[in-house]
């Protein structure tokens, strides 16, 4: 039933891609785009190498089919000579940390980027990052990218929920949009922010949230809103880019934050280790019948269930966490560096009594870029909502500088 509504999803979103707005549009979607450095490299890259690389980051609203799609189709019509390599790099649920400690393994998979779009506004207030991490993340993000290739075009977009629709109806900018949008500027990076457009679309009269955007997850109509404001700022940005020719040189600046997240890793067990208390499963999966999600199902798992049993992993950075599956039954854990005092943590999510959720717990970050060491056991104690003491490891991460 969903691969159906996908392909209807995007069937319809593909039928939008030329037209106009099937709304009466009454406000200027130029009025939401700070374009700041122009796109001229990905322009020149698609249309004189006739070859591009495009990424698409960000959580389920990026995952899911729609905007993302009709992108790819107007790229494909605008460039038709060029071979594009489109990679989806949305999985739900994940914010700004995720994407900067995945980045390699997802983002630079196929080698480097020529146009990035980003977007992590949403999950970073539903997840409930502190200010510091999503600075952190997100600067991560643009400095890994810029990082593997000074020339990749970067576009930082911002989408619209319930709570910033509230917020700009208050005449308020949502605390993450302005801690992204800090990070925009410090990098003269390209921003479009939907969430705006859409409240004030909404205020004008255009449109209702609850009969034709519908969700944070939009329906075909709000897919087609992104779609188009998107569409247009692109168009925008490339009636100059035509003119350049050569790439500009890009210097990457000094960082808002010199622990940003910028060179993140992922590491999973080791498989080949044991660990008294902690049982390596090759292929796990739930018992229970929760659901699960992709990469965190079917794949090796380290379960530790026994309260005491500690585990340690060696790392050189400035940060370390793990990606756990966080299902009905997750647990506590306790956790020190380097011997210091331990700490707990509670892996139990307000969405863990129906889903085996991946989550990324950052459990020290600002240490000195030397050598360090994780230890963690599963604690006897555990939160009230849970049926069990499990830490399910997927990945450790790291930052290394």
């Amino acid at each position: 039933m969903k691969k159906i509504l996908g392909v209807l999803i995007v069937i319809l979103c593909s039928a939008y891609t030329f037209s106009n707005p099937t709304y009466d549009e009454k406000l200027p979607s130029r009025k939401y785009h700070a374009h700041r450095s122009a796109l001229k490299n990905s322009f020149l890259k698609f249309s004189t190498e006739k070859k591009g690389r495009v990424v698409f980051l960000g959580g389920s609203i990026t995952h899911n089919p729609g905007w993302r799609d009709s992108v790819c189709n107007y790229l494909t019509q605008k460039f038709p000579e060029t071979e594009f390599d489109f990679i989806n790099a949305g999985i739900p649920s994940m914010g700004s940390t995720p994407g900067a400690f995945r980045f390699e393994r997802d983002v630079l998979k196929n080698g480097p980027v020529d146009l990035l779009f980003e977007e992590a506004a949403v999950n970073d207030d539903t997840n409930g990052r502190t200010p510091k991490e999503i600075i952190r993340g997100m600067e991560g993000i643009v400095r890994h990218a810029l990082t593997a290739n000074p020339a990749c075009d970067i576009v930082l977009m911002y989408f619209a929920d319930p709570g910033k629709t509230e917020h700009y109806h208050a005449q308020e900018i949502p605390a993450e949009i302005a801690l992204h949008d800090s990070v925009a500027k410090h990098y003269n990076i390209p921003a479009i922010n939907l969430a705006k457009e859409v409240a004030e679309r909404i205020d004008a009269g255009e449109f209702s949230w609850e009969n034709d955007f519908k969700d944070l997850h939009p329906s075909p109509f709000g897919q087609n809103i992104y779609f188009q404001s998107i569409r247009f700022f692109l168009e925008e940005e490339w009636k100059t880019s035509s003119q350049a020719e050569k790439m500009p040189e890009k210097e990457i600046p000094s960082p808002i934050d010199k622990y940003s997240y910028s060179n993140g890793k992922l590491v999973e067990p080791n498989p080949r280790k044991s660990f008294k208390g902690w049982e390596m499963i090759d292929n796990w999966y739930p018992q229970d019948g929760k659901e699960t999600r992709p990469n965190y199902v079917n794949v090796p798992i380290l379960e530790g269930s026994y309260p005491g049993k500690t585990i340690k992993f060696h790392f050189k950075g400035n940060a370390v966490g793990i990606a756990v599956a966080a299902g009905p039954d997750a647990g506590i854990i306790e956790y020190s560096v380097d011997n210091h005092p331990w700490k707990k943590q509670d892996l139990y999510t307000p969405w863990s009594n129906f889903l085996h959720l991946p989550w990324y717990y950052t459990l020290e970050s600002g240490l000195q870029n030397r050598n360090h060491t994780l230890q963690i056991r599963v604690s006897e104690n555990k939160n009230s909502e849970s049926r069990g003491n499990v830490c399910r490891i997927r990945y450790f991460f790291f930052n290394a500088e």
